[in-house]
């Protein structure tokens, strides 16, 4: 199957996830620190992405940073736009992160070291708090999703190749689910329909993927 090209902006929205928001107290350094100490019972929400695979066999492994920046107004999730001119996700706002490579020692030392060569975030500020549930995605990945306090000051410094733009958005928009709207495509050939989360901020339209690790981690925070 060739690769759907659509811009997912210009599609009507169907309606909103409308779940409550996280509580403001949820959404500190303290209580993820303890939430992932001791992981509550919960059911992550799978994507399906199979109508949109360009790829057979096997799916590559991979890893995100989801970078949660310690604010004096509150915590912030880092996120990168992509490039124009990239085979995968050109354009996109993504998490920081890439495949894994042989001399990686596990999923975390992946998003440790994509993060520090995608836009210059030395592992030193980061504190690894825990993972989500791996993400299969339609490009043909299995994104492990690895969860992470950033302690300023640091110093960033974008791949110029990968990312067009370095930016934040506060948590508690990102975990309030009256900001997650519904879109639909019509997949070509028989493909079905396909629906999948947007997440509007400023200028910035995160979707996809990213929309989807980011819903995961409103569950968890929910939990």
């Amino acid at each position: 199957m060739s690769k759907l090209h659509f811009d997912p902006k210009i599609l009507p929205i169907e309606s909103l996830a409308g779940e409550a928001a996280v509580l403001a107290e949820e959404l500190s350094a303290e209580r993820l620190r303890a939430r992932f100490a001791n992981p509550p019972e919960w059911a992550a929400e799978t994507i399906e992405e199979r109508l949109l695979r360009v790829r057979d066999g096997n799916p590559t492994p991979a890893s995100v940073l989801m970078p949660l920046v310690q604010r004096e107004n509150g915590l912030t999730m880092l996120l990168t736009e992509r490039t124009a001119h990239l085979t995968d996700h050109a354009g996109q706002v993504s998490l920081p992160g890439g495949r894994a490579e042989p001399e990686d020692a596990s999923a975390i030392d992946t998003a440790l070291r994509e993060t520090e060569e995608e836009i210059g975030l030395a592992r030193r500020h980061i504190e690894v708090l825990g993972t989500l549930p791996d993400h299969f995605t339609g490009t043909g990945y299995r994104v492990t999703p690895v969860v992470g306090l950033v302690h300023p000051p640091f110093d960033l410094q974008a791949d110029p190749f990968e990312v067009e733009e370095i930016f934040e958005v506060p948590l508690a928009f990102l975990m309030d689910g009256m900001n997650h709207q519904v879109r639909s495509i019509d997949v070509p050939g028989g493909g079905g329909r396909r629906s999948f989360y947007t997440m509007p901020y400023d200028r910035f339209f995160i979707w996809g993927a990213t929309a989807a690790m980011l819903r995961n981690l409103f569950h968890f925070m929910r939990a």
